[in-house]
């Protein structure tokens, strides 16, 4: 076997569907990037149809396989919705990312039921809607990945986690509750553990200097992170080669979590 071929085996996804909710910016988009160019047909899900349009049209450009649904995942019918289309253009999917997300951070004394509601709609209520609805059939043709991107404040406060902080904690476990059901069944399902990322998510730290610089000074690389530093990892969570992985956290924050 040559190389190209051994390495073909291990890592890539011909044949795979999948959809990358949060897949028109930033990670998300990395990540769908990622999965379509390792051979997956990959449908993307978002709000924004020209950031969408534009993301699906750098991957056609590619060669790659990939289409959009519109949706509103803060909404139970329009995850639902987006479940039912997303599904309707490829085929069910084997690979199922959970990358949309809100970052809204007031302080805690400022926090009032209106932010907690859209926090836990967004970050926690649809990956697990879209678990229930993709998990099952996964489990029964014995082959599926189910991959959350979650946050440091799932593992410790700081810079006002705030309802944030618990959504993503929560997104966790249910990464762990999502393992211990069907990971018997050829299912996987991790979570990615993002350090400080300049995306539109983080923009609002992104405009402090000071606090970009005292957030790479943190990691033990020397800098913050990038979208793209997403993209072998969760190739990796997605194939073949990581069937004995499951309800892990794998961190990808150039060592901050341990600094």
């Amino acid at each position: 076997m040559s190389s190209r071929d051994h390495l073909s085996a291990m890592f890539a996804l011909d044949d795979r569907v999948a959809v990358v909710t949060g897949g028109s910016s930033g990670i998300g988009r990395a990540i769908a990037g990622a999965l379509a160019r390792a051979g997956a047909r990959v449908v993307v899900v978002a709000r924004d149809g020209a950031k969408l349009a534009g993301t699906v049209e750098e991957l056609a450009a590619d060669g790659c396989r990939a289409a959009w649904v519109s949706a509103d995942l803060g909404e139970r019918a329009g995850v639902r919705t987006a479940a039912e289309e997303a599904a309707g253009i490829f085929g069910e999917p084997d690979i199922l990312v959970n990358c949309a997300g809100v970052n809204l951070r007031p302080p805690m004394s400022e926090l009032d039921t209106e932010v907690w509601d859209t926090t836990m709609a967004v970050n926690l209520e649809a990956p697990f809607l879209l678990g229930q609805r993709f998990g099952p059939g996964m489990a029964e043709r014995g082959f599926g990945r189910i991959i959350h991107v979650t946050s440091q404040q799932a593992h410790r406060a700081f810079v006002q986690s705030g309802a944030y902080g618990v959504s993503k904690g929560a997104l966790e476990s249910l990464a762990r509750s999502q393992a211990e059901a069907w990971s018997r069944y050829g299912v996987t399902c991790n979570t990615l553990v993002p350090g400080f990322v300049m995306t539109p998510l983080n923009a609002r730290l992104s405009s402090d200097p000071e606090k970009v610089e005292a957030l790479a000074a943190r990691t033990m690389t020397g800098r913050n992170g990038l979208a793209e530093d997403f993209a072998g990892a969760a190739v990796f969570l997605a194939g073949p080669s990581s069937a004995y992985v499951t309800g892990q956290s794998l961190f990808v924050d150039g060592g901050f979590s341990v600094h």
